[in-house]
């Protein structure tokens, strides 16, 4: 008898708890959830590249010469500042795939750099691509209030060259819109949702009562 005991309280204690098995179940699926985002976040941060480098590259080889004189993107400035923040955004998204796609837990730091740094390119890549379009624009356009003329009808080539540039730097603009709404999630999920006091949310209305 005291053998059958003995061997039932080691089955008993070999054997894990329903609830251990639940634990590991629901850490193995946090887990799996955390590799899937981590691997999506990886690649969107991976898609920017190409036209990151499109656009400089496209931008920094826009030069034109003929009878009417020689332009290149390095003569205006809107265009050089296009060039630098393409290269900047490059560079960026590289580095933070990288640092995305290394398996550790997440930390609030990480989310909060992630969050500043997405928002700050996505406004340089915007600010570059208005400026540059603003530029086109007086090109094709001219400003005859000031007498400009345009510029494009003597050098369409450079013109059409720098629209692609631009058009495709509009490209990475959304897509780092996406990256700042992903990063704004990822961040503010962190956070739970203020929880009102009911005394406070519901004060109590006290009505004075006058005896004759």
């Amino acid at each position: 008898m005291r053998e059958k005991e003995t061997n039932n309280n080691a089955g008993a204690i070999s054997s894990p708890t329903p609830m251990l098995q639940v634990h590991d179940r629901d850490q193995a699926a946090g887990d799996t959830n955390n590799g899937g985002m981590r691997t999506t976040e990886t690649l969107l941060r991976l898609i920017p590249i190409a036209p990151c480098i499109a656009a400089l590259v496209v931008m920094l080889h826009n030069s034109q010469t003929n009878d009417f004189g020689s332009v290149s993107y390095s003569h205006l400035g809107a265009f050089r500042y296009l060039v630098h923040v393409n290269g900047i955004c490059a560079g960026y998204s590289l580095l933070s795939a990288v640092i995305a796609a290394m398996p550790r837990p997440p930390k609030m730091s990480q989310a909060w750099t992630f969050f500043f740094l997405d928002q700050v390119m996505t406004y340089l890549v915007l600010a570059a691509g208005a400026a540059s379009t603003e530029v086109l624009y007086l090109a094709f356009k001219g400003n005859p209030a000031i007498t400009w003329s345009s510029a494009c009808s003597s050098f369409p080539t450079f013109c059409h060259k720098a629209t692609a540039s631009v058009a495709v730097t509009f490209v990475v603009v959304a897509s780092y819109a996406l990256l700042s709404l992903i990063s704004s999630y990822k961040l503010f999920t962190n956070y739970q949702p203020p929880t009102l006091n009911p005394a406070i949310s519901k004060p109590s209305i006290q009505v004075a009562t006058f005896h004759a």
